[in-house]
């Protein structure tokens, strides 16, 4: 890609992972949250999800964006993971037994820095709560620096569906510079040991970070490809150090230009294509037997704060723990992020919500047609008007549709469109997210601080 094109188009804009994104949240309150929990009972989308966020980590890498804490001592997270179930036990009650668990996401931080009997305790509280689909997605978060041949085989005790293995990169000198401790085990068996169980697997990369290159990455990707994994995520390295301290060693050993790293998305790209994996969604690459494939080609795939998933499991998500955020289908609400003040909070029979926000009729309008543009690449107005009873017209409406911001990306050649629909070229797919800003109203005015694309 021309670098003129990724300058003019690499600035800050939403990841969407909610409409409105989270840093339009406001005051909420437990009363509010509650009430929220019990109004989704008669939503459309009547599935659940569940969210655990787990803080702890053993260490923290340096490029983290993510709510974590020090491991700490093992009273602490005893209290934690005690208000966990505390906060399960509170919110429960409100939620219909007719209704039917379909995902179980465990993110953090890293869950498996919590025993394996503390994880087990905590699924078989949630699965208590309502009857699950047919195959539910029951997925945690794994850092495989600290996990034994013992730990994997305790884990696959639990009952999870799908492991995600936070890797980000095989290159140790990388991961030594970011204060990422590489895998305790050979990857090869860890794959061999989850898949023996008959769950899923994917890995994690991270580019962007110091070290860095097209061709290191690439081989980092060849390995990958070699494993075979059932997906892989290459996320790309969001630097907010203003937001995220932590981050700001990693200016001092110097971070790869914006081309750079454009170069180690289209190589991971490459590589993976030519290794029969097919591209999903912003950063998602899956063999064609997996279900986001199978999704994505019927036009039913979906996404969420825990990532893509499939209509069959997509549900409205309740979330735990600090920081974790309850995605209904009238609001988002967060909880807040200390653990102790949380801790404290729950023991003393009330809820750490803090912020949320309720969306208007039109603001449901705008979510649906990002999610649609998000997911497939493409936006085909009339489906998602008669998905949502609505007209062509009032979509637009709502998000403000300027055919002029659609014709300037056309000429770069990043997308084409017409009165039915807008279409992502393929070089235009690591924009897609200034493609979704231009349909978000949002947009036109705000002081809010996002990420890069690239």
């Amino acid at each position: 890609m021309h670098s003129d094109i990724i300058q003019k188009y690499n600035r800050p804009v939403p990841r969407y992972t909610s409409y409105p994104p989270a840093n339009y949240f406001g005051v909420f309150s437990e009363t509010d949250y509650l009430s929220m929990v019990d109004c989704s009972n008669e939503a459309r989308q009547n599935q659940i999800s569940f969210y655990l966020h787990i803080p702890f980590c053993r260490h923290l890498c340096h490029y983290c964006g993510c709510n974590s804490y020090p491991m700490g001592k093992p009273e602490l997270v005893q209290a934690y993971v005690d208000a966990l179930h505390r906060e399960i036990d509170m919110v429960a009650p409100h939620i219909h037994r007719d209704r039917m668990i379909s995902q179980i996401h465990y993110g953090g931080g890293s869950p498996t820095a919590l025993p394996v009997r503390m994880i087990r305790e905590l699924n078989e509280h949630l699965l208590s709560i309502a009857p699950t689909i047919e195959r539910p997605e029951i997925a945690i978060e794994c850092h495989p620096g600290y996990l034994s041949d013992d730990d994997w085989r305790q884990l696959t005790e639990c009952g999870f569906t799908r492991y995600s293995l936070g890797i980000q990169d095989f290159n140790s000198e990388v991961l030594k510079t970011v204060n990422r401790r590489s895998s305790l085990l050979p990857v090869d068996d860890i794959l061999q040991i989850l898949r023996d169980s008959g769950a899923t697997v994917n890995f994690d990369f991270i580019y962007g970070l110091p070290l860095q290159t097209a061709e290191n990455f690439r081989q980092t990707i060849i390995e990958a490809a070699r494993l075979r994994p059932d997906r892989l995520v290459t996320f790309s390295y969001a630097h907010l150090p203003r937001l995220f301290p932590r981050q700001q060693i990693l200016d001092r050993v110097g971070l790869p230009s914006d081309s750079e790293k454009n170069r180690m998305y289209e190589v991971a790209a490459e590589v993976l294509k030519s290794a029969g994996y097919q591209p999903v969604g912003l950063d998602h690459f899956v063999l064609p037997t997996d279900e986001l494939a199978v999704a994505l080609s019927q036009g039913q795939l979906h996404r969420n704060f825990q990532g893509y998933c499939t209509r069959r499991t997509t549900a409205q998500v309740y979330a735990f723990g600090v920081t974790g955020i309850s995605q209904l289908d009238d609001a988002y609400t967060q909880n807040g992020r200390d653990v102790r003040e949380y801790i404290d909070l729950i023991g003393q029979g009330h809820l750490y919500t803090q912020r949320g926000y309720r969306l208007s009729a039109q603001e449901k309008l705008v979510r649906e047609v990002i999610e649609a543009l998000m997911c497939n690449y493409v936006l085909y107005w009339n489906d998602v008007a008669d998905r949502l009873g609505v007209s062509v017209e009032s979509l637009q409406e709502a998000c403000q549709f300027d055919k002029t911001q659609f014709a300037e990306m056309a000429a770069d050649g990043l997308l084409s469109f017409d009165d039915d629909h807008i279409e992502v070229h393929t070089d235009g797919r690591p924009f897609v997210r200034c493609v979704a800003a231009a349909l978000d109203p949002l947009m036109r005015n705000t002081d809010k601080q996002f990420s890069k694309p690239i």
